[in-house]
């Protein structure tokens, strides 16, 4: 239901895929003004139906709004968005708010900020972890990296997003700490994988033995929010929509992996869950949600080791 609120602001959003749809659905609730842009229109459907306004260009999006949230794919459509012909700063954006929270590496946001800062606007970069469900419920955990002052003139915003969301330090602290944190995100699903087939020929029900995992000392949060997910897909139940796919877990590890590099240092866990995870994309399971991964990787280990 929607709520009104006090401090009702005018927000932009560019970028409405799964989680920047939900993050506008949650605003709305709040009683926010808020106006949408996505490179693919039908994709700012749901935010329209929900009573968002929609923006021609970044550009629009941009003049009509004071506080603009961008949640984009990669540093390639980030660039794009922000520094393009009919991009966010191609408008009088001064005194302007930009929160900026893909899932890329710091110097993405390092080499953005000055561009921001030119033009006379605040920049933070602040991605979030959590899904879709957290981010409706406003339970996301923000990493924020940027000035004292921009980080002060996001928090009344933030605030309606994250349960807890903390200044990591200077421009790209943020950035590397949600690497860091889907680091282990995405290893975890890769050993949890693993775990399962362990157990396979155990005649345990899913629900129990995911009931246990989550129950030791090595036990996740997410298995407490999503466990039951997890076994019903490896009951072979129907699933829902993916709201944090295996492609999108590729994405984030190729970018650890150039993180890692840049520092010169290994990640081999990470490099090995990649290879992993690139098997199942060329199997067609790109766009399986986590939680069904487990399931699939059974399917395809049990495959594999059969004799020919």
């Amino acid at each position: 239901m929607r709520q009104p609120h006090d401090g009702r602001m005018k927000i932009g959003i560019a970028g409405t895929g799964r989680m920047g749809t939900a993050i506008a659905l949650r605003l709305l609730d709040r009683g926010h003004q808020v106006t949408v842009w996505n490179r693919t229109l039908d994709k700012t459907a749901t935010a329209a139906r929900a009573g968002a306004s929609v923006a021609a260009s970044p550009a629009a999006l941009a003049a009509t709004t004071g506080r603009i949230i961008t949640i984009l794919t990669n540093a390639t459509a980030l660039q794009a968005v922000y520094t393009g012909v009919d991009g966010l700063l191609s408008v009088d954006v001064r005194n302007k708010l930009f929160i900026e929270m893909s899932t890329v590496r710091g110097a993405d946001h390092r080499a953005l900020a000055p561009r921001v800062d030119v033009k006379g606007a605040h920049f933070l970069e602040c991605p979030v972890s959590g899904t879709v469900q957290p981010a409706r419920e406003g339970k996301l955990v923000g990493f924020a990296g940027g000035t004292p002052v921009a980080f002060a003139k996001a928090q009344p915003l933030l605030q309606q997003l994250c349960r807890r969301v903390e200044l990591i330090g200077p421009m790209g602290a943020g950035a590397s700490m949600k690497l860091a944190v889907n680091l282990l995100l995405t290893v975890f699903w890769q050993a949890l994988a693993e775990a399962c087939g362990l157990m396979h020929e155990v005649p345990m029900s899913p629900e129990r033995l995911i009931e246990l995992f989550a129950d030791t000392n090595i036990g996740a949060g997410i298995l407490k929010a999503r466990g039951a997910l997890v076994a019903a897909a490896i009951k072979g139940e129907p699933a829902g929509p993916a709201s944090f796919d295996i492609d999108f877990m590729r994405k984030d590890l190729r970018e650890m992996l150039q993180e890692a590099a840049a520092l010169g240092m290994r990640l081999p866990a990470a490099a090995e869950t990649l290879a992993c995870f690139d098997q199942a994309a060329a199997a067609g399971a790109g766009k399986i949600d986590a939680t069904q991964y487990p399931a699939w990787w059974l399917s395809s280990a049990k495959c594999e080791t059969q004799p020919s």
